[in-house]
């Protein structure tokens, strides 16, 4: 067998491939059986809503966050030059 370091580009990217393949069947496992248990409780209608509402907010507050646009630079720099000017009573 070769060593690690004296893998190809080809044999690398095939067992990186696998890892992650392995990686996501094993989360995948784990979710499915997580899932499996959630759907027996009886308060599972409950329990959906709130996530429903947990997500709801999330995305609210995702959206409020980024997708704000912020004031246009030359508004800023004029709202800070007219309040400079009323600060030092100029009239120019």
């Amino acid at each position: 067998m070769r060593e690690a370091g004296r893998r190809g580009p080809d044999e690398q990217a095939v067992l990186v491939a696998a890892g992650l393949a392995h990686l996501a069947v094993s989360a995948l496992g784990t979710a499915l059986g997580t899932v499996r248990g959630l759907l027996r409780r009886s308060d599972a209608t409950e329990l959906a809503a709130q996530a429903e509402q947990d997500l709801t907010a999330r995305g609210r507050l995702v959206l409020d966050r980024y997708a704000a646009a912020p004031p246009p630079h030359l508004e800023v720099l004029a709202r800070h030059a007219l309040a400079a000017r009323e600060r030092t009573g100029d009239d120019v």
